[in-house]
């Protein structure tokens, strides 16, 4: 193949969800895609991003037309990532295309796995996705825990399942506050992110001194919102709890820069990025030991946990590690010192890009279509 052929066989069309890039909607998910489109450059591949407006993964009729329109204009061949969020729930899309390109999928949360979803949905979503990745020639997940639970979920083959893990950008130490008293969350404010849950605990440490900032966005589920507002003013909390809207770039690190214990409590978290974007910061971690969190939060080089893991829904245990945080200055110091320890263990977007370049590397090496 000549130097031109093979540059043309390394440009990567990468399909996204709508709304990758609003700024009132930041999410995970989003902000990985957004940098391995920045990353795999480096790792020798062009990407061409295409967005995709629809209400995925149960796009209406006219979104399922203007995904298949757009894979149709591709050429034979052509290597093809898909964020999962638009592929897993339109089998009948992707399914008849998957002889002609060269497929990926990217699945951040299997779509059965969502939050709130009723049984009959769920079983939908779940047969969906299933005939999705196995029309399609590899698979990437997240974190090492939704790579196990994709190929249990859906019986994938194992070697066709690959992790590429959201990379930490380097960030200076957060000096914090007074290294006890401000507590931050940053996630959408939704069921599964479950900040009721941390509303209800930090009722139960009302008499000792904090302040908790709730970053994240309030689109999605306005009735969750609005019982969390409730709940907070219920309590006597309105001066303490702040729900403070979706933050990025400078406003979210100074969010992160002012914490001194970054909070999670969500029921389901495929990895977590927020625990390592806080963890580049130096700042230890109280969150529920769900999914992939345990993964993220991760050990220090001496072996120490850089944060407290509670078992999901246990009210008890979530409040008393709260407590635990709040009185015990030793407990704090030694969170502190685990927390920089496993910063400099972190590692960068240029390894997602190059964990996702050899996926890529493997669909350019799989015998195009015979057509």
């Amino acid at each position: 193949m000549t130097a031109t052929g093979q540059a043309a066989r390394r440009v990567l069309h990468f399909l996204l969800p709508g709304g990758v890039d609003d700024p009132a909607a930041p999410s995970g998910g989003n902000t990985y895609d957004r940098r391995v489109c920045r990353a795999l450059p480096a790792a020798g591949w062009r990407v061409h991003p295409d967005a995709v407006p629809g209400s995925w993964p149960r796009p209406e009729p006219g979104a399922r037309a203007e995904l298949a329109r757009r894979l149709a204009r591709l050429p034979d061949g052509a290597p093809v990532l898909l964020d999962g969020l638009v592929a897993c729930g339109v089998p009948e899309v992707i399914a008849p295309e998957a002889a002609r390109l060269r497929m990926a999928v990217l699945v951040h949360l299997p779509l059965g796995d969502e939050t709130g979803l009723a049984a009959g949905p769920a079983r939908d979503l779940e047969a969906r996705e299933r005939r999705t990745l196995h029309a399609v020639r590899e698979v990437v997940a997240t974190s090492r825990w939704a790579a196990r639970r994709l190929i249990a979920l859906h019986g994938l083959a194992a070697d066709r399942v690959h992790v590429a893990v959201p990379g930490a950008d380097p960030a200076p130490l957060a000096p914090g506050t007074d290294g006890v008293s401000r507590l931050l969350c940053v996630a959408a404010v939704t069921p599964r992110k479950a900040q009721h849950r941390l509303v209800e605990a930090l009722g139960t440490v009302a008499g000792t001194p904090w302040t908790c900032a709730l970053v994240g966005g309030t689109r999605a589920h306005p009735r969750y919102v609005d019982r969390l507002r409730s709940r907070i003013g219920e309590l006597g909390l309105d001066d303490r709890v702040c729900l403070a809207g979706p933050r990025s770039g400078a406003e979210l690190a100074a969010a992160y820069a002012t914490a001194d214990l970054l909070v999670l409590t969500s029921r389901a978290e495929t990895y977590g990025m927020v625990v390592t974007e806080a963890l580049a910061r130096g700042v230890p971690v109280l969150a529920t030991a769900v999914d992939g969190v345990p993964e993220a939060v991760g050990r220090a080089p001496d072996g120490s946990v850089p944060g407290l893991l509670v078992p999901p829904g246990e009210a008890a245990a979530l409040s008393g590690a709260l407590r635990d945080w709040l009185a015990d200055p030793a407990l704090r110091h030694r969170l502190r010192a685990s927390a920089r320890g496993r910063r400099a263990m972190l590692d960068g977007w240029e390894t997602t890009s190059h964990s996702l370049a050899r996926v890529l590397d493997r669909l350019r090496q799989v015998p195009g279509p015979t057509r």
